[in-house]
C-alpha cells in the first residue's frame, strides 16, 4: 500500500479568531485513515475522510491550538505496513528538526495498529516534544461516535506541558497510556484499551489533563535507534502456541520467509508447544534470534528457555517491534537481550 504524497498541508484557524491563535500552541496533525475517519461502511479510500474534515467537524479544537493537518495516508489501519512505520517516523522526526514551530504532534490512526505504531514512534522518534496517537472504535459521525472526542482530548494532552518528556502517548476514552503499556483488547466498544498491570499514565477530565506517573523504560530521546537511512525493516514472524503446534510454521518462516527473528507467542506460563520449541531451538543455534513473549495479554512468565530473549511483559505484537528495531543493529542474543530489559 503506497501512502500519500505529504503534500496536503492546511492550516485552519477558527473564526472569528483572528490574532489570539497566533498566541496558541501549533499542532500537527498527520491523517492516517482508520476508523477516526471512516464515514459509511466499506473499505476504499472514498470511505474515509480526510484530516481537514476531521479538525472542521471539531471547532471545539480552536480553543485549544492552531492546527495544521497533513494527510499522510487514507487506509484502514490493517493496511499499515513496516515501510510506512518507517516513513512515519522519519516524518515526525524531520517535522521536529526543521520545524521548530509546531509544539506537537498528534496522528490520527486505525485502532487496530495503533499499538504497534505508537510503540515503534516511541523508539525511533527522537524529541521530547509530545506525539500522540489517537483512534475510535464507531464510524465517523454515526449514533455514538467516540472519535471526535478522542481527536479533541489528544490535542489537549499534547498541548499539555506535563506531556513533554513523556515519550509517545496514546489517549483513549479519556485514558492517557504510555505507547509501550497500551494494548486493544475489546473489538469495538469504547472502552477497548488498557495499560495491564502497569495502569494508565494519566486522564484527561472536563477540567484538566492529569498524569499520576512517568514512563521509566528507555524511549525517544534516549533510544538508541535510528531508522533515518532505512526504508524497511528486519523480517520477524509471530509463531503462536497451541496445543499440538508442530515445526511446520518455523521452517516455513525461516525457509520460505527468510525471517531474521521469530517472536513466539508462548501459552501464557511462557512455554511452547513441545515440537514447537525443539523446532524453534534449532532456529536459535543457527543465530536466528528467538523471542519468548506469551498470548496470555497481562504479565510476565519466568524465563523458561535460556536459548531464547525473554520479552519481558511486552505482548507479541509490541515485542516483534522491538525485535525488528534490534535487529538493525545487532543479531547477538545478549544484545538484544539487554535491550529487551531497558526498553
Amino acid at each position: 500500500m503506497k501512502t500519500r504524497p505529504l503534500v496536503s498541508l492546511f492550516l485552519l484557524l477558527p473564526a472569528g479568531l483572528s490574532a489570539q491563535p497566533k498566541q496558541l500552541p501549533l499542532v500537527r496533525l498527520i491523517a492516517t485513515g482508520g476508523t477516526i475517519a471512516h464515514v459509511r461502511e466499506g473499505f476504499t479510500p472514498d470511505t474515509r475522510i480526510e484530516g481537514a474534515q476531521l479538525i472542521k467537524d471539531i471547532p471545539q479544537l480552536g480553543e485549544q491550538a492552531r492546527i495544521e493537518v497533513e494527510e499522510f495516508s487514507k487506509i484502514g489501519s490493517g493496511d499499515f505496513s513496516t515501510a510506512m512505520l518507517v516513513a512515519l517516523a522519519n516524518r515526525i522526526n524531520q517535522i521536529y528538526a526543521k520545524e521548530t514551530q509546531v509544539n506537537a504532534v498528534v496522528v490520527s490512526i486505525g485502532s487496530n495498529a495503533l499499538e504497534e505504531v505508537a510503540f515503534f514512534l516511541h523508539l525511533t522518534v527522537k524529541s521530547d516534544k509530545p506525539v500522540v496517537l489517537t483512534a475510535a472504535q464507531r464510524l465517523h459521525g454515526t449514533l455514538g461516535a467516540d472519535g471526535d472526542k478522542n481527536l479533541y482530548e489528544a490535542v489537549r494532552v499534547a498541548v499539555s506541558p506535563q506531556s513533554r518528556g513523556m515519550g509517545v502517548l496514546a489517549v483513549e476514552n479519556d485514558e492517557i497510556h504510555s505507547a509501550r503499556d497500551v494494548r486493544k483488547t475489546i473489538s469495538h466498544r469504547v472502552d477497548a484499551w488498557t495499560s495491564g498491570d502497569v495502569g494508565d499514565l494519566g486522564m484527561v477530565d472536563k477540567d484538566r489533563v492529569s498524569f499520576y506517573r512517568r514512563p521509566l523504560r528507555l524511549h525517544t530521546t534516549q533510544s538508541e535507534f535510528d531508522v533515518s537511512a532505512l526504508k524497511e525493516l528486519p523480517k520477524v514472524y509471530i509463531l503462536y502456541s497451541y496445543v499440538g503446534a508442530d515445526g511446520v510454521l518455523v521452517d516455513a518462516a525461516v525457509s520460505q520467509g527468510q525471517a531474521k527473528g521469530i517472536i513466539l507467542a508462548a501459552f501464557p506460563t511462557g512455554t511452547g508447544a513441545p515440537d514447537q520449541a525443539s523446532a524453534l531451538f534449532k532456529v536459535a543455534a543457527k543465530g536466528i534470534p528467538v523471542v519468548d513473549s506469551h498470548r496470555g495479554g497481562s504479565g510476565r512468565p519466568a524465563k523458561r528457555y535460556p536459548e531464547f530473549v525473554d520479552a519481558d511483559n511486552l505482548n507479541p505484537q509490541q515485542a516483534r517491534i522491538l525485535l525488528m528495531l534490534a535487529l538493525t543493529k545487532t543479531s547477538k542474543m545478549n544484545e538484544i537481550q539487554r535491550m529487551f530489559e531497558q526498553y
